[in-house]
């Protein structure tokens, strides 16, 4: 995983990096939470990667050519990228610090090296990681999706525990056992993250002047 030199300035928009093992469960979690709370956006990655069953470019991915991912990377253009399973992904830099300043909550799905990074980046990101409650159920689901050859889901395995003994690096951890509970675990996780002093405050700065006008001086200036 590799990042530019550019660090974004905060907003009061939130910024939420969600990392999980394939097969955890994470884009479904995400799009049902996302069918709850319609004005947070995903974070559209760029990928070298073939389109999976059901995905189009532009809505799950951005799907361009390892020549064309290398050329916008070597003119700076990724906030981050990383190779992981042979394939290449990167996220946008000048999107993301524009939809946060425009006061935006993002998702951001990347791999666990990636959001490290970007949580350097961007300090008041939320770190989320997203486990099954098994690796057992990891290699269910796996299966059960069709989508993989056994020596991919063996891969996946392996990576998953690799994965796994990174969860202690973000603030939050989600087991995804039951559908409709981790749902609701994440989607109050989104619902609190707009609560944060900062974030008020840089939406509403008048009615701080007024209400906590040594708290907001005094947090202004760090």
């Amino acid at each position: 995983m590799n990042k530019s030199a550019f660090a974004p300035s905060p907003g009061a928009g939130s910024l939420f990096v969600i990392v999980a093992p394939s097969g955890a469960g994470k884009t479904s979690l995400v799009r049902a939470m996302m069918n709850e709370r319609p004005a947070v956006e995903l974070s559209i990655s760029c990928t070298t990667r073939a389109p999976r069953p059901g995905e189009s470019d532009g809505r799950d991915y951005w799907f361009i050519d390892r020549a064309e991912f290398e050329q916008r990377r070597d003119a700076g253009e990724f906030l981050e990228w990383a190779e992981v399973h042979g394939n290449l992904y990167g996220t946008s830099r000048q999107w993301i610090a524009s939809r946060i300043a425009a006061g935006k909550d993002i998702v951001l799905e990347i791999d666990w090296q990636g959001a490290v990074q970007v949580q350097q980046l961007f300090p008041d990101a939320i770190g989320v990681f997203i486990a099954p409650p098994s690796m057992e159920t990891l290699r269910e689901r796996l299966e059960r999706r069709g989508q993989d050859s056994d020596e991919v889901i063996e891969r996946r395995m392996t990576a998953a525990r690799g994965e796994l003994d990174q969860a202690h690096r973000f603030q939050y951890v989600i087991i995804n056992q039951e559908f409709a509970t981790a749902l609701q675990q994440l989607i109050c996780l989104v619902d609190s993250a707009g609560l944060r002093f900062e974030k008020q405050q840089a939406r509403e700065p008048n009615l701080f002047d007024r209400l906590f006008p040594r708290q907001h001086a005094g947090r202004g200036s760090r």
